[in-house]
């Protein structure tokens, strides 16, 4: 039977659909003691988990009960936060009976990243995943419900991955919460929301706080695209992920006060984790070897962007220098030495949660926090340009040709030989026009 459901959601090409699109079927083919089904909305404004659970609970709940059969988890736990009063009310009404009977429900406040897996484990389990480690080291798998909910298609209907939900927010006629095609490109999604209110605008693809800007219109929607953000060129979202890469660096050697408070703030640190950005900070000034030791501790950085986005008084950007920086060595293949200890989370950490509504006004983007309503018309693009990489991992290996005709649910891509990664689906009926890092599909 465990081996029946990963095989299922290996063929149906299932990924994360919260963050780095971590292959689902090598997650469920371990053995852990629970399964943590993450519907915390990580990010500001993205509401489309909260929907889904609102109004597919029953399928959420299937697929939580499947990935516990296959890694053999005794418990199941639903983890949202409790100001979604819907959701957690329609989740309630199935978890603990039924089917559902080694489920129950832990609710969240209202702080940012609640969502990331590793504060998630923390939270309900009060276990701390090691440095640069994963759930799987403290008896836990973390999963998206969108991710479970899909687990659920593709073992129960044998249903591929070939939508994503996602939401569409900021300066646009109509924000909205959305079911499209994978390959249907941002710009279509944002004239189907009513078009930008704004002109010009940059586009935010995923949240305020992670999400990279997207200067191609073109660039199709994936997989793990949780969220489109339409926003003006001169908003400090946009500006603090658009700045030259090499201009960020020269300021922060240049204007690091050494005040701290990026550490005094950072999930990882509070956590008990060994990682203090103002010491890159302050060794990025001193010496720019990326190779140093205390440069490698970027390699255990996520990325959240409290430190640059809420910390930093001098408005300088330590998350996208971390981001360099791992780019750096792991090109060089660098290695950071363990530095195992007993984890402390700091005794200031309740107190040092960042609330997401403070978060959001000084994101600027409070105005735009709400509950959307579902687009439910069917989009039927005449078009799509599906990656073949869509995932962690190496992209998938072609399986068609120019020419060939495919129905929506066939096989695109198949996983290279021996690698980490995922299997690929037409979203739509049509023609293979092209074939090479994308696919494009036409209707006929």
């Amino acid at each position: 039977m465990e081996r029946d459901i990963v095989e299922k959601v290996r063929k149906a090409g299932i990924v994360g659909a919260g963050g780095a699109g971590f292959p689902t079927h090598v997650k469920l083919a371990a053995k852990v003691d629970r399964v943590l089904a993450n519907g915390a909305s990580c990010e500001p404004l993205l509401m489309s988990d909260p929907y889904l659970m609102e109004h597919e609970p029953e399928g959420v709940l299937r697929g939580l009960q499947l990935a516990m059969s296959a890694t053999g988890a005794r418990q199941g736990t639903v983890c949202l936060k409790g100001k979604h009063h819907a959701a957690v009310e329609a989740i309630r009404k199935w978890v603990g009976k039924g089917p559902f009977k080694d489920m129950d429900v832990f609710e969240l406040d209202d702080f940012y990243p609640a969502g990331d897996e590793q504060v998630l484990v923390y939270e309900l389990t009060r276990r701390v995943v090691p440095e640069g480690g994963i759930p799987l080291q403290v008896g836990a798998v973390v999963s998206n419900v969108e991710t479970l909910f899909n687990v659920a298609r593709a073992v129960d209907g044998n249903e591929p991955v070939t939508e994503r939900r996602l939401t569409v927010t900021g300066d646009v006629a109509r924000r909205l919460i959305m079911k499209v095609p994978i390959g249907l490109p941002i710009g279509e999604v944002i004239s189907l929301a009513g078009g930008a209110t704004v002109e010009p605008f940059k586009v935010v693809v995923g949240g305020p706080m992670m999400g990279q800007v997207v200067s191609d219109l073109g660039t199709p929607v994936d997989k793990t695209t949780s969220g489109i953000l339409v926003l003006p060129p001169d908003h400090n979202v946009v500006i603090g992920k658009s700045t030259d890469p090499a201009r960020v660096r020269h300021l922060t050697k240049v204007v690091c006060c050494q005040c701290t408070r990026c550490t005094d703030l950072c999930p990882r640190y509070l956590l008990g984790h060994s990682l203090k950005p103002h010491a890159i900070m302050r060794q990025l000034g001193a010496s720019p070897e990326a190779a140093s030791e205390v440069m490698k501790d970027a390699l255990i950085c996520s990325e959240c962007g409290i430190c640059e986005k809420y910390a930093c008084p001098m408005m300088i950007s330590p998350r996208e220098v971390n981001a360099q920086l791992k780019r750096e060595l792991l090109q060089k293949g660098a290695k950071r030495t363990l530095k195992p200890q007993d984890y402390r989370p700091s005794a200031f950490r309740d107190a040092r949660k960042i609330p997401t509504s403070r978060l959001m006004e000084r994101l600027r983007v409070k105005q735009y926090d709400e509950h959307p309503p579902v687009y439910s018309e069917k989009i039927n693009p005449k078009e799509v340009l599906i990656p073949l990489k869509q995932h962690m991992g190496t992209p998938a290996v072609a399986a068609v040709k120019q020419g060939d005709r495919v129905k929506q649910g066939d096989l695109l891509g198949e996983i290279a030989d021996q690698a980490l990664g995922a299997r690929v689906h037409a979203s739509i009926d049509g023609v293979v026009v092209s074939v090479g890092e994308r696919i494009l599909i036409r209707r006929a």
